[in-house]
């Protein structure tokens, strides 16, 4: 079905997982931060709109019911 070498499994160490582990949880979280800035840097400029959650976190005195 293939060459014998691509038959073999390579293992990996306990240490060698949890590095690649950790590195791919960085990476995420740097793409999930750059997202979240490029979206706020998007909203400012008033390219897209704004969410429920968004909207209330950056202006909830719209949702004071106290003025009705």
């Amino acid at each position: 079905m293939g060459e014998d070498g691509d038959a073999k499994k390579k293992s990996i160490t306990q240490a060698q997982f949890l590095s690649w582990k950790t590195q791919k949880e960085a990476e995420a979280s740097a793409k999930k931060a750059e997202a979240s800035r490029k979206r706020e840097e998007d909203i400012a400029a008033g390219l897209v709109q704004m969410n429920g959650r968004e909207l209330f976190k950056h202006q909830p005195w719209l949702f004071d019911n106290n003025l009705y």
